[in-house]
This record gives C-alpha cells, structure tokens and sequence, in this order.
C-alpha cells in the first residue's frame, strides 16, 4: 500500500493510502474530494457553534442587531426561553436547549478529530466513508436541535441539503468562506519532489513499484511545481534562536566577570585533596 502524505501546511495534512498500480487521475480526484471535504465539514463545525449559541441564520432582508432592530426600528423581536441575541445581527438569537448545545459541540469535536493533522502522527489514513459519517452525525444533531428544520438561508442547510450527488455535494455554500482553499479536481496538480504525476500515468510510474513507499506530496491548482519546505519548522527555529540566545547571554557574563573570582572556589584550593583526606575540608577560620 502507498502512503501519501498530503501536505498544506503544518496543520492542514492527512494521509491516503493507494496502490501502484492505480490511476493517477482517479488518486487525483479523490484527494481533491478528500481535501474539499475536509473543508466542508471544518465550515459545517464552525457555523453549528455559531447556530447552537444564538439559533439560526436570519434572513438577509431581516439581518441586524435586535437592540437597534428594536429602538430605532421598532421591529417585534421574538424572543424564546434560550434567547441569547448574535452581536453580528445576523442570527435570531434562539439557539437550542443547553442540552442539546452540549450534544452539537461534541459532534463538531468529534468532526475535527476525524479531520486533525494528529491523524498523521496516529498514522491514520483520511477515509470518505468516515467523513460522510460524521456529516451525517452534524446532520442528525440539526434535526434534533431543530425538527422543523433550518431555513434555506442558513449556510447549514445550503451544505446539509445537497447530497454528495447533487450539483457540487454543497460546496458552493462553503466557497464564501473557503473559496481559496478549495481544490477542482480538473485543475488540481500533485507533486512529489519537484516533479508533477502526469495524468493519463500511474502511480507507480512516479513512485516505483514498491508497495511498501511513504511520500510526503503536495496538491496545488498552479502548474508551477511548490516550493521547497524550510529544512527547519517555525517552532524548531524558534527554539534554536532561544538556545543561542541563552548561550549569547552566558558568554558575556562570563567575559565581565572578574578574572580572579575563581581563587575564592574549593577546587582552585591546593589543600583540597588533603584536607578531605584529614576530614578537614570543611573547617573555615572564625
């Protein structure tokens, strides 16, 4: 089995396992379905907080701050037990139960760990049928917070209601937010050292025919190869500049200090030795 570890940046990889002998046009486009989807549930994760703290999306006519919407407009604000207003104006402020707020915010944890770059270092391979399960999970925690539904104007139900099927699977809400980052599969290039897998090619072709590789790739838009990563991370550089800052700091203390200061230490004593041996080392003068 290939690995490839797909890399963004230091906190946006996974990992997918492949065969030598597979397309690479078909590895292509499940990453790209891979990393779009990544994208989607991340979207998904951040509005359901949102959602489950000051209820759903207004409509965009109806958009602003109640305070104002009520003092200077004079609009009846309806107002339900768990009532919390959104200081963006653009929710209604009658988010679910605590309870079920609890529930969301588990579900959206358990969204994130599926898609966390620790499934890297676990050496776990980023697997479709996982993400859509955890979809579905988001999806089962609407409905409970919200039976009759979410209005159509709320970016959740724009993602929850397309099926992986239908039009773009809901990306097209999510490009708002993650246009940048989202990835067309028709447009998608991948590399590994320098060198792009050719379409119309195999895996093997690039790699080898050893089952058994691990590489660390990357999947751009641009026909320009990436550029090469730092030799060190931030965090490493970070740490090696304190280092030989500290050692900086050492030195110079010790070229300011005093020549001598070293007669007044035990181990520049000539009669150390002796006096240890006589049990009189540590005998001081009054």
């Amino acid at each position: 089995m290939v690995v490839i570890h797909i890399k963004g940046d230091e906190t946006n990889q996974f990992l997918y396992e492949t065969t030598c002998k597979a397309s690479n046009d078909v590895v292509i486009a499940e990453l790209c379905a891979l990393w779009n989807m990544r994208m989607k549930l991340q979207f998904l994760v951040e509005n359901m907080r949102a959602m489950a703290k000051h209820g759903p999306m207004k409509p965009p006519d109806q958009q602003g701050i109640d305070e104002i919407q009520e003092k200077e407009e004079g609009v009846v604000i309806e107002k339900g037990p768990h009532y919390e207003a959104d200081p963006t104006g653009m929710r209604t402020g009658n988010g679910p139960p605590p309870a079920l707020r609890d529930t969301i915010e588990k579900v959206c944890l358990d969204a994130l760990a599926a898609i966390n770059k620790n499934q890297v270092d676990m050496k776990v391979a980023l697997d479709m049928g996982v993400l859509r399960e955890k979809q579905d999970n988001i999806r089962g925690a609407v409905m409970m917070a919200f039976p009759m539904g979410l209005p159509e104007c709320d970016p959740i139900q724009a993602v929850l209601a397309a099926g992986e099927g239908e039009e773009d699977g809901g990306l097209s809400a999510v490009e708002g937010q993650f246009g940048a980052a989202l990835i067309a599969p028709d447009q998608a290039h991948l590399w590994w050292a320098g060198k792009e897998f050719e379409r119309g090619q195999t895996v093997g072709d690039r790699v080898g025919r050893n089952e058994k590789t691990k590489i660390v790739a990357k999947i751009t838009t641009n026909a320009q190869p990436p550029g090469r990563e730092p030799a060190v991370s931030e965090a490493e550089r970070t740490a090696m500049m304190a280092h030989y800052f500290k050692k900086q700091e050492e030195l110079k203390a010790l070229a300011e200090a005093d020549d001598d200061d070293f007669h007044g230490s035990s181990w520049a004593n000539p009669s150390q030795l002796k006096q240890s041996l006589r049990g009189t080392g540590t005998i001081r003068p009054f």
